[in-house]
C-alpha cells in the first residue's frame, strides 16, 4: 500500500537527513580518495622507481603491515562512529523542535481561549500570554502567528463608550476594561518594534496588520524601526490622544496608512528616517489636531501623500530634509490649516505637488532651501490665504511662476524671485 506524503514545513525539510548508507558510501570514497592521493604524492615526492621482487618480506615489515592495517579500520571505524553520532544529534534535534512546537501549540490554544474569555482580566492575562509565546517561538512562523491573533483581536468590533451616565455605569466600567486590553497590545507591539532586530522579544521584520483598527487613545511607536516586512494601518481610525512615530525608523518595509483618519489628534513623526522601502499616507484624512515631521529625513524609498486631505489645524514638516527618494504630495489638499515648511531643505529628492491645493489658512516655505532634486508646483492652486517663500534660497521651483500667476491672495517671493509675480 502506498503511504500518503503530507507536505513539510521549511524547518522539517532542513531537518530531513540522507540516508545513512549515502553518508557512509561518500565518507569511505572520500577516505580512499584522500589515502590514494596522498600516496600518490609521496611515490613523486621520493622518486620512488620500482618495486624490489626479489626483496623478502621479514618479521618487522610484517608486523608494521598488520599495524597499518589495523590503523586503517580503526579509522574507517571512527569515520563510520563520526557519521551516525552526527546522524544522532540531527534527529535529537529535530525531536527536540517538534517537542518545542507540541508545546507551544498547547500554550497557544490556552492563550487564545482565555483572550475569548468574558472577562476583561481574563482576556488580559491571555494578551501577555500570547506576547510571550511570541518572544518564545521556536521559528519565525509561529512568532508570526502568535502577532496576527494579536492584531486579529484590535480587528474586532467593539460596543462605543456609552457615557458616564450613573445608568450605564456598569456598561461604561466594561468599555474601559476591554479599552485597557486593547491599549495594552497597542503598548506591546510598539515595545517589541523598538528592539534591536535579531535580539530576545524583538519583533522588526514581522508583518502587522492594524487595518481599519480604531486607537482611541494613546499610542507610542517611538524609536521604533520598522525594516523588511509590511505595516499596515489601512483605514485606521485615530481620534483624540496623541500618536508618536517620534524617531522612528522606516528602511525597507513597506508601511500604510492609506485612507487612514487622524481627527482631533497630536501625530508626531519628529526626527523620523524615512531610508528605503514604502510609506503610505494616501488618500488619508487629517481633521484637526496637529500632525509633525518636524527634522524628519527623508533620503531614500518613496513617500506618498497623494490625496491626502488636511484640514484644519497644524501641518509641520519645519527643518525637514529632503535629500534622497520621493515624497509626493499630489492632489493633496490644505484647507484651512497652518501648513509649514519652514526651514526645509529640498536637495536630492523628488517632491512634487503636482495638483495640490491649498486654501486658506497659510503656507509658509520661508527660508526653505532649493537645491538639486526636482521639486515642482505643477498645476498647484493657491486659493485665498496667505503664501510665503519669504527668504527662501536655491532656484525657484518648477510650476511655481504658472501657480503664482493664479493665485487667489498674496504669495510672498524672495527678492530673486521677484520676476515670478504677476
Amino acid at each position: 500500500m502506498a503511504t500518503s506524503r503530507r507536505s513539510r514545513s521549511p524547518n522539517e525539510r532542513e531537518l530531513q537527513l540522507s540516508r545513512i548508507g549515502r553518508a557512509l558510501t561518500l565518507t569511505f570514497a572520500a577516505a580512499v580518495l584522500v589515502a590514494g592521493g596522498v600516496l600518490y604524492g609521496l611515490v613523486v615526492l621520493l622518486d620512488f622507481q620500482e618495486i624490489d621482487s626479489t626483496a623478502k618480506l621479514d618479521a618487522k615489515t610484517l608486523f608494521d603491515l598488520v599495524k597499518l592495517s589495523f590503523g586503517v579500520v580503526a579509522g574507517a571505524g571512527a569515520l563510520v562512529a563520526l557519521v551516525v553520532a552526527y546522524r544522532r544529534q540531527r534527529v535529537d534535534e529535530a525531536g527536540a523542535h517538534r517537542e518545542a512546537t507540541r508545546l507551544h501549540t498547547e500554550r497557544f490554544s490556552q492563550a487564545v481561549d482565555r483572550l475569548g474569555s468574558d472577562s476583561p482580566a481574563v482576556r488580559l492575562g491571555g494578551v501577555h500570554a500570547l506576547t510571550g509565546l511570541a518572544d518564545d517561538a521556536p521559528d519565525h512562523s509561529l512568532r508570526q502567528t502568535c502577532i496576527d491573533v494579536l492584531c486579529a483581536y484590535l480587528q474586532l468590533p467593539f460596543t462605543a463608550d456609552p457615557g458616564e451616565d450613573p445608568a450605564h455605569e456598569q456598561e461604561h466600567h466594561r468599555y474601559l476594561a476591554l479599552r485597557k486590553v486593547r491599549h495594552t497590545i497597542l503598548r506591546l507591539i510598539g515595545d517589541h518594534y523598538r528592539r534591536p532586530k535579531g535580539t530576545h522579544r524583538s519583533w522588526q521584520g514581522c508583518d502587522l496588520d492594524l487595518t481599519g483598527v480604531t486607537i482611541d487613545g494613546n499610542i507610542d511607536f517611538e524609536g521604533a524601526s520598522f525594516s523588511d516586512g509590511r505595516v499596515s494601518f489601512l483605514g485606521a481610525g485615530f481620534s483624540g490622544g496623541t500618536v508618536s512615530f517620534r524617531r522612528a525608523g522606516f528602511s525597507g518595509s513597506t508601511v500604510s496608512f492609506f485612507s487612514a483618519g487622524f481627527s482631533g489628534s497630536e501625530v508626531s513623526f519628529d526626527r523620523a528616517a524615512f531610508s528605503g522601502g514604502e510609506v503610505s499616507f494616501a488618500d488619508a484624512r487629517f481633521s484637526s489636531g496637529t500632525v509633525s515631521f518636524r527634522d524628519a529625513g527623508f533620503s531614500g524609498g518613496a513617500v506618498s501623500i497623494m490625496g491626502a486631505a488636511f484640514s484644519g489645524g497644524e501641518v509641520s514638516f519645519r527643518r525637514a530634509v529632503f535629500s534622497g527618494g520621493a515624497v509626493f504630495f499630489g492632489r493633496a489638499t490644505f484647507a484651512g490649516s497652518g501648513v509649514s515648511f519652514i526651514d526645509a531643505t529640498f536637495a536630492g529628492s523628488g517632491v512634487p505637488f503636482v495638483d495640490a491645493t491649498f486654501s486658506g489658512g497659510t503656507v509658509s516655505f520661508d527660508r526653505a532651501a532649493f537645491s538639486s532634486g526636482e521639486v515642482s508646483f505643477r498645476s498647484a492652486r493657491f486659493f485665498g490665504g496667505e503664501v510665503s517663500f519669504t527668504d527662501a534660497t536655491g532656484p525657484a521651483p518648477s510650476g511655481l511662476p504658472a501657480a503664482v500667476s493664479t493665485a487667489y491672495g498674496p504669495v510672498a517671493l524672495p527678492s530673486t524671485w521677484l520676476p515670478l509675480n504677476p
